[in-house]
Order: structure tokens, then C-alpha cells, then sequence
């Protein structure tokens, strides 16, 4: 985990989005109202950093508040459009507004091209959500928080005739009678005689923070942050409910057992507020990337609270599994995603941009070893961080494990699959106590452990 850019600071970074229009530029979302934009460099200094929006004075700040979301219309590179998520003053609500890039600056927004598509007034401070997608069917999907407070004491979540606690879906594209987007023909409620919100795609959420599309499989997958003893992913489809406040994960919330789940779709993985998991889940990606071959197709997200990074496997047909990745210590409040699908991860506390890398070495794909095989760790002992050398010789589920000297598991550094290879993990002991640690290799039928030992 280093910084991507290490000489620029971005003040409480929300949201980085990159434009597919040939540029190469990164847009980081400040949460006090500005949107900033620098080249897509290691080498980017902060005099390289632009103010591409500065809405300042048109938003509320603080705590869940500000500007919170950005997302690029499929043809800006054509048309200059960008969307945005923001609260304002005066009667708190939730603003989604278009503008539009300047005609004689790429790096600067035109302040006066704002046009509204959608106002929810917000009960509560809390709860906004802030996230906006565009759909590979090129419609724009808006989360809303549930209102706020807390246990919603409304309960939106389950009121489908007002947009908090939903998905939304809207075509920025056209217009109908009286609103400056229009309704998506095949949106689950649409012609519904109940006073239901057409705009509706998914019910049932409590702060869908972050979410994103899978560009490979289309699946919407929805990091939906918890009330007091679960964070949960959802991967969101058409007009099914998502349980809160119903559910909070797989479990019973209101009432907290024996709850109604007919007509219920819980999630596809939990983790819970405790010593190995965090307190407000950060909705990721679908990793599409080159750079980590172990992480392809895997559901890359975080958690705020903890800064644990973790990898999700799940395909519809069997049971999620998921792996920690890294512990960083960090509020890592949103991931982006670049055009040629790597990852950046911003960090709220410190200002900074972060990506992953290899502690040491990388997937050899062309070696293909005749057995299975697990290394010496190096170094050892060793200070904070080691590494392993794999052997894969057949396509194999692989778990590598580490335990305390009283068999005790401590981290689980990979549980997935992995192809014929050469394979170099690491694991990060900074967190951990000096000691003798037992490191254990299951693949297929072999099996394999070693000592190492960790010195402060």
C-alpha cells in the first residue's frame, strides 16, 4: 500500500473518477466542495493540481455532509457533461445536478451551467449516501441513505413512495413533463397505480455508500453501510428488496428476531463489528485489472474504521468467500476506479492517493512448476513485512494461513483460486505481536506449514 501520488494532498478526499475521453487525468472529489483534476503521474507535483469545480458556496460541510459524488457522462468526451452529488443548506437536502466542462479550458468546469435533475430533502444529517454510476445501459443509478438518525425511525427503507433508503435509475438523456430526466421504460414500478416513486430500481438500503459495476459480468455491486453490528454487499438487481431496515445483514434487526423476510434478498456477505472486521463498509470494485492477477475477478472494497482492504470471490453459485488483502490503519473512504481498470484507493484522514503493490516479486504466469511447493519466508526473522514463494502445479482452491504458536489463526493471507504458477504473497505483521508464527499452505491435496518469526 503506497502512495500513487506522493507529492499531492487533496484536503478529505470523497470520490476519484477518470473521464474515458483519452486524457489521463484523475478527478479527486474534495468533500468541502471542490473538485480537483492532475495528470494520471507518479511524478504529478501540487502545482500540477487544478481546481476543475469549486461549489463551495453552494453546499452544506461536515460530518456525512458536502460534496460527495461525481460521476462522467458515457459521452463527455463529446458532450462535457458531469453529474454530481451534493447537500445544501437552508431545508437539508440532497442535490444531483449536471454541469458542463468550460469551451476553452479541459481542466476547468463552467460554474454557470448547473441544471438540477433531482432534490430529496433529508430529515437527518446522516445517511446521504453520495455515490452516482452510469449502468452499462448508459441510465444513471443514484443511492439514497435511508434519511438518517439512526434505526430508521421513519422507515424509509421499506416506504417505496419516497426515494431514501433506495437505488435509483433515470435517464439523463431525454426529459418528461415536469422534470429534467426522464423515467427508464423497463424501471420496475413504472405505470404502478400506488403512488410508488417510478425512478426506483432497488429498495431496502440503509447507506449505500459507495457502488459500482462489474464492466465484465454488469452486476451492480452495492457496499451498504450497517447500524450496529453488521456491514453488508449486495449485489443489487431490478426491483428486489435489500432487507433494511427489516435486516441488518443476514440477521433480524426490526424486530430483532422473528422478523418477515418473505420477499427479502439478503446479502451476499457480511462482516461483523468486531476485532477482525470494522464499523462502515467502503463499497469497491470488481477488480479487471492486469497488475494483480490474484485479485482478478475479485470484489476489492474496505472498511473506514479499520482500513482493512478485503477480496470477495462470489459467482451466484456458490457461497461468497473473502480474504484480507491488507490492514492499513487508514480511513480509506472510496475506491476508484482507472480506464484501464487498476485501483486507487483515497484516504480521508492524511489527504493522499493510494494504490497496492508488491511487497516483492509479482505472478510469474509462464513458469509453470511440476509440484506444488511452499518457500522459506523471507526475510526471517523479519520486521513488519514478509514474503512467501508458491508453487502451483495445477488449477487448485489455495489457502495460505497464518497461526499463533498455540494454533490460534491470526490472518488469513489468500483463500481463492489460483492457476498453474509461480506466486509471490506477503504478509504484513505490523499489527501483530513478536513471536513464533506457523505459516500453512493448503492446495488441492497438498499440504505444507513453516515457522517464521517476527521481531520488533
Amino acid at each position: 500500500f503506497k502512495s500513487a501520488f506522493p507529492n499531492v494532498s487533496i484536503l478529505q478526499p470523497l470520490d476519484l473518477q477518470q473521464p474515458d475521453d483519452g486524457t489521463n487525468r484523475i478527478f479527486v472529489v474534495s468533500q468541502k466542495g471542490v473538485i480537483y483534476v492532475f495528470p494520471n503521474d507518479t511524478a504529478a507535483t501540487q502545482e500540477k493540481v487544478k481546481t476543475f469545480l469549486d461549489i463551495e458556496d453552494k453546499i452544506v460541510y461536515g460530518g456525512e455532509m458536502g460534496l460527495l459524488g461525481l460521476a462522467f457522462d458515457p459521452d463527455f468526451k463529446n458532450n462535457g457533461y458531469f453529474y454530481i452529488n451534493y447537500t445544501a443548506p437552508s431545508q437539508l437536502r440532497s442535490v444531483i445536478a449536471r454541469y458542463t466542462v468550460s469551451k476553452t479550458d479541459p481542466d476547468k468546469a463552467d460554474p454557470n451551467s448547473r441544471l438540477i435533475l433531482l432534490e430529496v430533502l433529508q430529515p437527518f444529517e446522516n445517511h446521504n449516501a453520495g455515490q452516482l454510476a452510469f449502468g452499462p445501459d448508459g441510465y444513471l443509478y443514484i443511492g439514497f441513505g435511508d434519511g438518517g438518525s439512526g434505526g430508521d425511525p421513519f422507515n424509509n427503507g421499506q416506504n417505496k413512495t419516497i426515494l431514501l433508503g433506495k437505488m435509483l435509475r433515470i435517464d439523463v438523456k431525454n426529459t418528461q413533463t415536469g422534470l429534467n430526466y426522464a423515467i427508464p421504460p423497463d424501471n420496475p414500478f413504472v405505470g404502478n397505480t400506488e403512488g410508488i416513486r417510478q425512478e426506483i430500481w432497488a429498495v431496502g438500503f440503509r447507506n449505500p455508500w459507495r457502488y459500482s459495476f462489474d464492466p465484465l459480468t454488469k452486476w451492480l455491486w452495492v457496499g451498504d453501510v450497517g447500524q450496529d453490528k453488521y456491514e453488508e454487499v449486495d449485489v443489487a438487481e431490478k426491483g428486489k428488496n435489500y432487507g433494511w431496515s427489516i435486516m441488518e445483514g443476514f440477521h433480524c434487526y426490526k424486530p430483532s428476531s422473528g422478523c418477515d423476510t418473505t420477499g427479502l434478498t439478503k446479502p451476499i456477505w457480511e462482516y461483523g463489528h468486531d476485532a477482525e472486521g470494522g464499523i462502515s463498509i467502503t463499497g469497491g470494485y470488481v477488480y479487471r485489472g492486469k497488475k494483480f492477477p490474484l485479485l482478478y475477478g475479485k470484489y476489492i472494497y474496505a472498511d473506514f474504521g479499520t482500513g482493512r482492504i478485503w477480496a470477495l470471490t462470489y459467482d451466484s453459485t456458490r457461497p461468497a468467500q473473502n480474504y484480507l488483502v491488507l490492514f492499513t490503519q487508514k480511513n480509506i473512504s472510496s475506491l476508484g476506479r482507472t480506464q484501464d481498470n487498476e485501483l486507487y484507493f483515497c484516504v480521508y484522514n492524511d489527504g493522499k492517493i493510494y494504490t497496492l503493490d508488491y511487497l516483492d516479486g509479482t505472478y510469474v504466469p509462464e513458469e509453470k512448476p511440476d509440484t506444488f511447493g511452499l518457500s522459506e519466508n523471507f526475510p526471517n526473522p523479519f520486521n513488519s513485512s514478509t514474503a512467501f514463494n508458491v508453487s502451483i502445479k495445477e488449477k487448485s482452491d489455495v489457502r495460505l494461513e497464518v497461526y499463533d504458536i498455540s494454533g490460534k489463526l491470526v490472518a488469513s493471507v489468500f483463500n481463492g483460486s489460483m492457476e498453474p504458477g509461480k506466486y509471490k504473497l506477503s504478509w504484513d505483521g505490523t499489527n501483530y505481536p513478536s513471536g513464533v508464527y506457523i505459516y500453512q499452505i493448503k492446495a488441492g491435496d497438498f499440504q505444507d506449514s513453516k515457522k517464521m518469526v517476527l521481531l520488533k
